[in-house]
């Protein structure tokens, strides 16, 4: 077994237990300091929010295998508030409690841009996307993308030689997906990064995407479209791009191209234009952010008072009935429901992850919330 504390077992465990999202856990671990003390409070906790049932909440032991399987794989398990965790996923809401890793974190603490975009990608497409992330390479750029077929694909290739590259996966890094790229992801293993959120086993799914798609605007300083349709999954993470802050980009295309409906949208919508590396480079900032502070971790320069899990007497019944009769099954950004409600920033996410707890709501990747089935009941 790796040498870890019991303490960091414990956070493992908080960060894997039933009901346990990104959001809810920096506000227990804002709150107790740790996980051990989280888990022991996680029960009351769980009553007090509602939840009719006991949640699953891994064992030690179970833990310990986890932790045993990646390393005999040759990964590492980073946990946020760990020097090895990026410091641009550190700075998200929804930043991910725990990643698994194969392959070098060092690229976490460089400069990085996303390249997304259709599987059925076209020879154009592919070839702009192997320019472009080739350019970005070349001035030690890495370039972050989702190793699925077409653009991605082409744009990890690209980058592999000088290997600066870093490929985000919906599955466990044990998993090969597509088929088709066992060899291109062991290649990403050796020369660059393969960075996941699901545990050792997690077979893809669709609904493990979304998680995917975070990483690649989390990580990444910007992302580039080079081609999209108009209801393609790559425009998820360029609408998280935009959430995040980071600067957009995409690439122009012929209008008779189904395939490039969706990035002349986003044009339309101001992402920047994108003909070259040049074009990225141009608006791309000169460094990335320090780690976000985080009181369990020993950062200095956190302050409650800045953080949405701050410490404010109010009611929180009332708020949390107020969250709930605004939600509804359709996902919804958290930003327009805490706009909405009647209660200061940080008593809206307290009462959503209160809701969340109870299991009555859940927060999706890209900063959303929705109303899940027992809360209908």
């Amino acid at each position: 077994m790796p040498d870890l504390t019991l303490e960091r077992i414990d956070t493992l465990r908080l960060a894997r237990s039933e009901g346990i999202g990104p959001v809810n856990f920096r506000r227990l671990m804002a709150e107790y300091g740790g996980g051990t003390r989280a888990l022991a409070e996680l029960p009351e906790r769980l009553r007090r929010a509602g939840r009719s049932k006991p949640a699953y909440v891994p064992t030690r032991e179970e833990i310990q295998a986890e932790l045993e399987a990646t390393r005999r794989l040759g990964g590492k398990i980073v946990l946020l508030g760990d020097s090895r965790y990026p410091a641009m996923l550190s700075h998200l809401l929804d930043a991910p409690p725990v990643l698994s890793v194969l392959g070098d974190t060092r690229l976490f603490s460089r400069r990085a841009v996303g390249i997304v975009g259709a599987r059925n990608a076209s020879a154009a497409g592919i070839r702009m996307s192997e320019t472009l992330s080739a350019g970005l390479a070349a001035v030690d750029i890495v370039v972050v993308s989702g190793l699925a077929r077409g653009i991605d694909a082409a744009a990890h290739r690209a980058a592999l030689y000088p290997g600066l590259t870093v490929a985000a996966v919906a599955g466990g890094l044990d998993q090969i997906y597509p088929p088709e790229h066992k060899n291109l992801q062991a290649e990403i293993a050796q020369k660059g990064c393969i960075v996941t959120e699901a545990p050792l086993g997690t077979v893809p799914q669709s609904r493990h995407f979304p998680r995917r798609n975070r990483l690649i605007a989390g990580l990444s300083l910007g992302c580039v479209v080079v081609e999209a349709a108009l209801r393609s999954g790559t425009l998820i993470t360029a609408h998280m791009t935009r959430d995040y802050g980071r600067e957009l980009f995409a690439v122009p295309g012929s209008p008779l191209d189904p395939r490039s409906r969706g990035g002349n949208n986003l044009l339309r919508q101001g992402a920047t234009l994108t003909e070259s590396s040049e074009d990225i480079l141009a608006e791309l900032p000169e460094t990335i952010l320090a780690p976000a502070p985080l009181p369990w971790a020993g950062n200095s320069g956190f302050s409650e008072a800045s953080t949405p899990w701050g410490n404010e007497v109010e009611d929180l019944p009332k708020a949390m009935r107020e969250m709930r009769s605004l939600l509804s099954p359709t996902p919804i950004a958290v930003d327009d429901i805490v706009r909405r409600c009647q209660f200061s920033v940080s008593m809206a996410i307290s009462a959503l992850s209160e809701l969340e707890l109870g299991g009555f709501v859940s927060f999706l990747p890209g900063g959303q919330v929705v109303l899940l089935p027992e809360a209908l009941i």
